[in-house]
């Protein structure tokens, strides 16, 4: 039960600019979810969610980048040694890695857990991301590019 409700907890921060614990909490009860706000509190420390600045200017729950030592600084490397090039067509990014790289940038992407981006498909050479938006699609671009730049 905790795994499907923290699941769904992603999956609905994802979905929705959710500012409060009691926001969250009402869209858990309309998924079939019942549950106290201690509940959603352990669940929001459990998960390691953050509040960032929206849009909008309002604040929502996001993931926390992983803070495991070591390990994105590992997906930061493989980033930047197995990049090449990218390009967008609308909410499709098309990632160039060295031959034979494919699979762990895309790894490395899905580790970033950016909320932009649904899923990647790897291949030897190529990863196709699939990005909510194509305004997204320049905002993860972007921040492809700071990673590989720095």
């Amino acid at each position: 039960m905790k795994n499907a409700r923290h699941e769904k907890i992603v999956e609905l921060i994802a979905k929705h600019e959710i500012e409060t614990q009691e926001e969250l909490a009402s869209y858990l009860e309309k998924e079939g979810f019942r549950v106290t706000q201690a509940t959603v509190s352990r669940d929001i420390r459990e998960l390691k969610l953050t509040k960032v600045t929206a849009e909008d200017g309002k604040q929502k729950y996001t993931l926390m980048q992983s803070q495991t030592p070591g390990m994105n600084e590992t997906y930061l490397r493989v980033l930047k040694d197995g990049f090449v090039s990218m390009d967008m067509a609308q909410n499709i990014l098309v990632v160039k890695t060295v031959s034979g790289m494919a699979m762990a940038v895309a790894a490395a992407i899905d580790a970033m857990h950016w909320s932009e981006v649904a899923g990647c498909i790897a291949g030897d050479d190529t990863i196709m991301c699939a990005i909510r938006s194509a305004e997204d699609t320049l905002r993860v671009m972007d921040k492809i590019q700071k990673i590989v730049r720095a």
